[in-house]
Formats: C-alpha cells, sequence, structure tokens
C-alpha cells in the first residue's frame, strides 16, 4: 500500500476566498438554470482545480487583461450585476502566493472555465501533521 500521496498546502481562509470568487463569478455570468462544474485533476506541475460555467464566454481580447485589478469586460453589465472588479485579481495574487499559476479559456457561446494549480506535496501520511490554520 503507498503511504504518500498527492497534496497541496493551502491557507484554508485564503483558497477558500479563491473558489469564493471564481464560482460566484461563475453562478453570476453562466446562463439561468445551467449548471457549473468544479473540479481537480493532478498535473505534472501539481493539482490543477477548475470552475466553469456555460455562459455567453469572453471574447478572447479580453482574456489577457482578466486578472488586472478593476477590470471589467463589460462594464454596462458590471453595473447591473455590481462588484468592484477586484475578484480575479484577488484570486490571482492568492494562487501566486501559494506557488501556484492561473489562467482563463473560454469560447464565445459556451461559457468560460477558469484553471488554477498549486504544486504538490509529497507527504508520507504517517508523518503528516497539518498546522490547524490549514484545516
Amino acid at each position: 500500500m503507498n503511504t504518500a500521496s498527492a497534496m497541496v498546502f493551502v491557507d484554508r481562509d485564503a483558497i477558500h476566498q479563491v473558489f469564493a470568487n471564481l464560482v460566484e463569478n461563475a453562478m453570476k455570468y453562466g446562463q439561468a438554470g445551467k449548471k457549473i462544474m468544479v473540479g481537480a485533476c493532478e498535473t505534472e506541475e501539481g493539482v490543477q482545480f477548475f470552475v466553469r460555467d456555460f455562459g455567453e464566454g469572453i471574447p478572447s481580447e479580453h482574456l489577457p487583461r482578466l486578472f488586472e485589478r478593476f477590470y471589467r469586460v463589460d462594464k454596462a453589465r458590471s453595473r447591473e450585476t455590481s462588484g468592484t472588479g477586484l475578484g480575479l485579481a484577488i484570486v490571482k495574487h492568492v494562487v501566486r502566493a501559494h506557488g501556484g499559476s492561473i489562467k482563463a479559456e473560454s469560447e464565445l457561446n459556451h461559457g468560460a472555465t477558469f484553471y488554477f494549480t498549486l504544486p504538490r506535496q509529497q507527504v508520507a501520511a504517517e508523518r503528516l501533521t497539518i498546522p490547524e490554520r490549514m484545516i
């Protein structure tokens, strides 16, 4: 039996904020009544998490700027849905502070998917002690 497994060590509150921002955006910009998907898989770089919506999608010219502070794809729509334009910038900052990376992919009329990868920590299960703050 293999006692080691792929794990990521994170600040629980910070990563909760990452998921909260990404899921809230997916629910806000995904089409009403449609599902969102949340998942994870192991990659060579670590553990990749994703949040996907099935809304209008994001025009490709906006993708490079999505994680900038105060950047809004549709300023008129942002007044309707509220928000400061800081959510994705916060997500990027938290993920990078954990040694990870983040990206977004989208196709018009087929939604958007946000991926973030956190580095894997290999730890033998019998030696694993997780600080209380990280649980």
